[in-house]
């Protein structure tokens, strides 16, 4: 198995077009990196630098103890799963497993066994195999594109949103089938999507990226529970956070008619900071707490399991317009009308520098 490393890694087309701005991450034997973010973030480029279909402005990438930046890309021993699946039209499902063997001059019994053992591997059926790309469906042609790679034996997979073109339901189905399939691999897999769903379900530890920089490089619990700035916080979860410029009095900050303290260790209180909150963080306030937030539903979305409220907070006495946030609720709990009561433990809330985003505390 190798690790894969990339160091300082920087693509630039032109002065104003820098995709790729010194990124450097690890990804061991055994890990899913998933790279995420929106559209225009680098992921993609960055991938293409590993693979060598992109040659780096400066930076170095290692495969194992191999330096492979200045290989070519079927130098690297990679595999690559690419978003159209990229087979061949006029081959059949076996032969389009089989091509790359055949251009490592394996004998004929050597490609028969790989290609068997990943068909099964994979549920491909047999009477699959004489059929042509045009003849498959969607999730078929994805499987064939993801036999096509494991039958190499690659030292690194590397895939770009491999699921996108997919339905809904199919993309749930084949995300859970590709999360089987590599955590019985040991070879590192690096992944390319702007879907948080699946960076959060498939991966050991995800990139999220933004305007060619990392912005953190943590499991995705991790993510979750701890972002480390305002763009991640609110790129990562469904529903989005609540973020909320407050103004602070002290050591606390105002949110209706709550006061809430600001986190300890603040070498000197802002006179404004960025509170974020998760819908599903936000509960029916109980009589035991002593923070409360009273507002009106103006909004209900029905998500099944759960309804999704949107609630004006009432302001203090004298207070600025009411602020807006959202709150995750079951569905079978009944919140008494529009007028509502809202509360959050202290443990769960977000704290961010206004200029610079960055976590507080």
């Amino acid at each position: 198995m190798a690790t894969v490393q990339v160091k300082n890694l920087n693509k630039t087309y032109n002065p104003t077009t820098i995709p790729v701005k010194d990124i450097s991450l690890t990804v061991e034997d055994n890990e899913f990196l998933t790279l995420l973010g929106p559209s225009g973030c680098g992921k993609s480029t960055t991938l293409r630098l590993i693979a060598g279909l992109e040659e780096p402005t400066r930076g170095q990438i290692m495969i194992g103890d191999r330096d492979v930046t200045a290989l070519k890309p079927g130098d690297r021993n990679i595999s690559m799963v690419f978003q159209s699946y990229a087979l061949y039209p006029h081959m059949t499902v076996y032969e389009n497993m089989a091509s790359a063997l055949r251009l490592r001059n394996m004998t004929d019994g050597e490609i028969k066994q790989r290609v068997s053992e990943a068909s099964r591997f994979l549920d491909l059926r047999e009477d699959l195999m004489n059929r042509k790309p045009g003849q498959l469906s969607g999730g078929q042609r994805q499987r064939v594109a993801l036999g096509r790679a494991l039958v190499r034996q690659p030292d690194v997979f590397l895939l770009d949103e491999p699921l996108s073109n997919l339905d809904a339901l199919l993309r749930e189905r084949v995300r859970a089938e590709i999360k089987q399939l590599f955590e019985k691999q040991n070879t590192p897999v690096v992944y390319v999507t702007h879907d948080q769903v699946e960076a959060m379900t498939l991966s050991t530890k995800v990139a999220v990226l933004y305007e060619g920089n990392v912005q953190q490089l943590a499991p995705p619990s991790e993510l979750y529970s701890r972002p480390a700035n305002q763009f991640v916080a609110g790129f990562v979860g469904s529903p989005q956070m609540n973020l909320l410029t407050l103004h602070c009095q002290g050591q606390t900050a105002r949110l209706g008619q709550g006061k809430l303290p600001l986190p300890s260790g603040l070498a000197k209180p802002p006179r404004q900071v960025v509170l974020g909150v998760r819908p599903e963080d936000m509960r029916l306030a109980e009589e035991s707490d002593s923070i409360r937030f009273p507002g009106e539903v103006f909004l209900v979305e029905n998500l099944g399991m759960q309804n999704l409220l949107s609630v004006r907070l009432t302001p203090a006495e004298g207070g600025a317009a009411p602020i807006e946030v959202r709150s995750l609720l079951p569905s079978d709990l009944d919140w008494g009308g529009d007028n509502i009561e809202l509360a959050v433990s202290p443990e769960r809330l977000h704290w961010f520098d206004v200029e610079s985003g960055d976590r507080l505390g």
